[in-house]
């Protein structure tokens, strides 16, 4: 099979330029871009696009810089808003460089989540937004599960129902349900739903990770687990999604109060 043909790089603009006032328009109030960041565009183009194959080595950055017709500095400054973006990865070495990779799900959804928690802390986003955002994702992923099930998939969920009997140690069970809700979205086989769900459902779980929730209330989100697993396993689309739904909704009030109870500790 014949390689992509890869295309001549876009010449960036120079570092710095000399303006020529007279035929310059006026000034706009949009931020100029920086050189960095089209050459960032330009080779994030060409790996998406397939000029720069899975596992490509990317030359060094006296090439990159004669490529582009930029500064070395220059080059390392796009090749840093690569690696974060997960489009590259570097090594050091005799068999060194930056290689192209492909962003993991987890990668994507941890920057969404740092994204929504920044959005959250200033308020931009409330528990009412988030609290729609999650049953908009998380009741059809139930009922995807119950169509795509697999019995391994089924034996994960009934694994992290945690049966402590009724003593109840909180960070366990936080983690068995985290855990439950992500085994969902991933039998549900839409690798979207999960990237939008995940963010959603940890920024709203940190405030249960702080609060003190007693017995009776880990004992219902079990107890409702279970249900929401046995309709997956039978392959009930219908049941899954409507258990999901009203599992949600009871969660509600409790979220709705933990946000309530943070806001007025900062004073608000």
């Amino acid at each position: 099979m014949t390689a992509p043909t890869r295309q001549t790089a876009t010449t960036v603009r120079p570092d710095s330029t000399a303006a020529d006032v007279s035929t310059q328009p006026p000034p706009t109030p949009s931020r100029r871009r920086k050189a960095y960041e089209e050459v960032a565009d330009e080779l994030r183009g060409q790996i998406v696009n397939g000029e720069r194959p899975l596992g490509d080595r990317l030359p060094n950055e006296m090439a990159l810089a004669q490529e582009f017709g930029v500064s070395r500095a220059t080059i390392r400054e796009a090749l840093r808003a690569l690696s974060a973006q997960d489009l590259i990865r570097t090594s050091k070495g005799a068999g060194g460089g930056s290689y192209v990779q492909v962003p993991s799900v987890g990668h994507i959804s941890e920057v969404l989540h740092s994204s929504i928690n920044l959005l959250t802390a200033a308020h931009h986003v409330t528990v009412e937004e988030l609290l729609e955002a999650r049953t908009l994702l998380e009741v059809p992923a139930a009922r995807l599960a119950a169509e795509r099930r697999a019995n391994d998939d089924v034996t994960r969920l009934r694994q992290c129902i945690h049966d402590s009997g009724p003593t109840v140690d909180a960070a366990v069970e936080l983690a068995h349900n985290t855990d439950f809700h992500a085994i969902v979205l991933a039998t549900s086989g839409n690798t979207l739903l999960a990237i939008a769900a995940q963010p959603v459902f940890n920024v709203l779980m940190s405030g249960f990770s702080r609060s003190s929730l007693g017995t009776r209330f880990h004992q219902s989100v079990r107890r409702q687990h279970r249900e929401i697993a046995d309709a997956i396993d039978k392959g009930d689309p219908a049941a899954a999604g409507d258990l999901m739904h009203d599992h949600l909704e009871y969660l509600r009030p409790h979220y709705e109060k933990l946000w309530e109870q943070a806001k007025r500790k900062r004073g608000r």
